[in-house]
């Protein structure tokens, strides 16, 4: 059976991933409450509406959500967008405008190891799962690299384990300078470095090229050595078809922990929770601006515009007894 066939064989229903800055793999799960903050003010004078679009978790293979809660001004409501299959807080408020304006949404979380899923989400997104995206087209660059990955391989977990190592000896952890962040795989090809989202950028394309479908996961680690405390920011890592199940790979976990590269590959711990999945997303309702690189901020329109006030956000943990 050929790759692209095989995937389709994968159920399209729901999953996730697991576990980033994971330092210790040897505990099942992790049960935690978490808070995400947005504030929005600086609202330009004579402005008439804001929009304003928060991603919201959900419950599959490998984390529970419960007790969520949300606390917004104006009319606000849960909507699902209907490619991936993201959940989100979409609230809109009309003139006049308070100083600050916070949307709070908090939630308690269970979270467990993973190696495979048996269905995701995501795999709705069909077609997509092998097409290139905004920022991450498949180059010649990306079919180059990987067909020396896969070279004389034809088992697809072999396959994708030719194109992680290839992308750990091409990529660097490394934030200094211009240009990471964004998931650029001409970047990351260039560069040759950047963060979590430039890795796997480069790690989805190659799966692509190779007819391997991928897709980009994105949430928010959970230090292991903390039971409680900010988060700073972010942290991705993507999954791949085997043609019977999904496999978790975190390759800049594996770059910034080489001793743990073996088990980045195929598994990821309990230090991490998903917040939406996919690339070039079209929210729900639709925002007048161009597609979403990846939801995991507050995204937010000033009269159908992108940006024009000022976006704060603030995320906090406290493990559950």
């Amino acid at each position: 059976m050929n790759i692209a066939a095989a995937w389709r064989l994968v159920p399209a229903m729901f999953l996730f991933a697991s576990a980033a800055g994971c330092t210790d793999s040897t505990a099942p799960g992790r049960a935690l409450h978490f808070d995400y903050v947005a504030s929005i003010s600086e609202v330009p004078e004579g402005a008439k509406k804001v929009d304003i679009w928060i991603p919201v978790p959900q419950d599959d293979e490998t984390q529970t959500i419960s007790n969520l809660e949300i606390k917004a001004p104006g009319e606000h409501k849960l909507t699902t967008e209907p490619v991936y299959g993201n959940r989100m807080v979409y609230a809109s408020l009309e003139a006049p405008f308070p100083e600050r304006v916070e949307v709070r949404v908090s939630f308690d979380a269970e979270r467990r190891e993973v190696s495979s899923a048996s269905s995701l989400r995501a795999a709705r997104a069909g077609d997509r799962l092998l097409g290139g995206d905004r920022l991450a087209p498949i180059s010649g660059e990306v079919k180059k690299r990987a067909a020396e990955a896969a070279a004389g391989i034809k088992n697809i977990s072999a396959v994708a384990r030719g194109l992680y190592d290839r992308v750990l000896e091409d990529m660097a952890y490394d934030k200094s300078g211009k240009g990471w962040g964004r998931g650029d795989v001409e970047h990351a090809c260039t560069i040759g470095k950047g963060n979590c989202s430039d890795f796997h950028t480069l790690f989805i394309a190659m799966a692509r090229s190779r007819n391997i479908p991928a897709f980009f996961e994105i949430g928010f680690p959970i230090p292991a050595d903390k039971s409680e405390g900010s988060i700073g920011g972010y942290h991705c890592w993507a999954w791949y078809s085997d043609g019977g199940s999904w496999k978790p790979v975190d390759i800049s976990e594996a770059d910034k922990a080489p001793d743990k590269a073996e088990y980045f590959f195929g598994n990821i711990c309990q230090n991490r929770f998903s917040m939406s999945s996919g690339r070039d997303l079209v929210l729900e309702p639709k925002q007048r601006g161009g597609p979403v690189n990846f939801f995991i901020y507050p995204y937010v329109e000033v009269d159908g515009k992108p940006g024009g006030a000022r976006v704060g956000k603030s995320f906090s943990f406290k493990d559950l007894d």
